[in-house]
Formats: C-alpha cells, sequence, structure tokens
C-alpha cells in the first residue's frame, strides 16, 4: 500500500466538503495516511475560523470536525530542529515544513492543497 502524507488543507476540504474534496479523496484512495501530530490542531483552528465566519453552521460545522476523529490518520513525531532548518531554508512556516519533512522522511508523496507548499516539495 503506498504511503502518503496528508495535510491540514487537504484532510479540511474532506471533512468540510470543500470543493477540491472529491479530487483529494481520490488521490487519497487506498493509501495509507500519515502527517505530523500537529494536525489535529490545525483542523481545530480551521473549524474555529469557518465558525467565525458562519455562526449559523455550527451545527454542520461542529458534526464535520468531528468526522475527523473518524478519519484512519497515523500521527507522528517531526524533528522540530530538521523542520526549522527545512523551513529557513524553503520560507514556508514551520508547520507546512513539518508535512514536507514528513514527506521526505518517508519518501512519500505529499497531499496538499496549498499551492507554495505544493511547489516546494515539487522544487526542492
Amino acid at each position: 500500500m503506498t504511503v502518503k502524507v496528508v495535510d491540514a488543507s487537504a484532510v479540511a476540504a474532506l471533512i468540510f466538503g470543500e470543493p477540491d474534496a472529491a479530487d483529494i479523496a481520490a488521490r487519497l484512495r487506498g493509501s495509507v495516511l500519515v502527517a505530523p501530530n500537529l494536525l489535529p490542531f490545525e483542523i481545530a483552528s480551521v473549524c474555529l475560523k469557518k465558525l467565525h465566519r458562519h455562526p449559523v453552521q455550527q451545527d454542520r460545522l461542529l458534526a464535520a470536525h468531528r468526522l475527523f476523529g473518524r478519519m484512519d490518520i497515523s500521527q507522528t513525531e517531526v524533528d522540530l530542529t530538521e523542520v526549522v532548518i527545512l523551513a529557513e531554508q524553503t520560507g514556508l512556516t514551520s508547520y507546512d515544513a513539518s508535512y514536507l519533512w514528513l514527506a521526505r522522511r518517508l519518501q512519500a508523496e505529499l497531499v496538499t492543497l496549498d499551492k507554495q507548499l505544493a511547489r516546494t516539495a515539487i522544487e526542492v
């Protein structure tokens, strides 16, 4: 089975039913999913931003957020010193560099909707 590193933008698209959800689902189908252990915090942050923007959708957004807990995504530690170095070299945030570092470490595809992160993953 193929291992893929999935970031918060891709997971958020899935659980919140964003326009790219079908594409992300197709890219992930049949794969073992892995992410840095910061993923739950990022997903919670996305949910909070959506709640602030759409307070009348609170029940739907919280129900969608609960779906995250049912996803089979292995969460793992990253080497924070190496992440900081990678972030400094690439201009990424330390959060985004965590996903890139893990994808490199596992020699896995990085699945993201973040254009800068995707571009950096290809270039570096």
